[in-house]
């Protein structure tokens, strides 16, 4: 599997464990405020598999778990059969996904790979083209989102509160989604890459972690599990 980067400790990637965090390069969306444009337009050196694989075996006992992230990694023809000789390492898994391959998710849960999946819903169906670029498509994500709610998996579902949402794009959205038993809402950063005509919407001033809480206890009449 191509791995355009890595954090070798995490405290936040993987709730409640001490993670290591893989990057996957490329993208199928182009969301204008991602943090991770550099991976995803031009990515560094890849590290070598087997290398990684050297680091988690050395770490082990050490760590609780990988994340994989992105990009997206279900681009990733072989994220399978990477996951499953991570899994036999010992680790727990947390995959990271837009959503936009429910196929790919289904095929991870019947294969028992993942401990817990976090999928990011971006924006209000209607407006997901304009957020996260030309042929995005919220079906996907909502059907990926609708095939964990059925196998009982551990998952999240993840929105930034980009400058350009407001409560009524939050309750929107709320409404779109199942019942989740955990909905975070994140706060937005300005990113340090980003292309130049972006700079007056990535520049928008963010909102408030007070003012998200805020946000948050509304939403939680429609989604009671919401955290901010």
């Amino acid at each position: 599997m191509k791995i355009a980067g890595m954090v070798k400790n995490s405290f936040v990637d993987y709730p409640g464990l001490v993670a290591c965090t893989l990057f996957t390069p490329r993208c199928n969306y182009d969301c204008f405020y991602c943090h991770n444009r550099p991976l995803i337009e031009n990515p560094p050196e890849l590290l070598a598999e087997e290398d990684v694989f050297a680091f988690l075996r050395k770490r082990r006992g050490l760590l609780d778990a990988v994340v994989v992230t992105g990009g997206e990694p279900t681009l990733q023809k072989d994220l399978a059969d990477f996951l499953g000789r991570v899994k036999a390492i010992g680790y727990r898994l947390k995959l990271d996904t837009n959503g936009s391959d429910p196929e790919a998710v289904r095929s991870l849960l019947s294969a028992g790979l993942c401990d817990y999946y976090a999928v990011d819903y971006k924006a209000p169906f209607r407006r997901y083209p304009e957020i996260c670029g030309r042929g995005a498509d919220a079906g996907k994500t909502l059907e990926t989102i609708d095939i964990l709610m059925a196998s009982g998996a551990d998952f999240e579902v993840r929105t930034t509160v980009i400058p350009q949402l407001d409560l009524q794009d939050l309750l929107t959205m709320a409404g779109e989604l199942p019942r989740l038993p955990r909905f975070v809402l994140n706060r937005y950063r300005k990113p340090e890459s980003y292309r130049p005509q972006e700079e007056a919407r990535v520049s928008a001033t963010p909102y408030t972690q007070a003012e998200i809480a805020k946000m948050a206890e509304a939403v939680r009449a429609v989604q009671p599990n919401v955290v901010a």
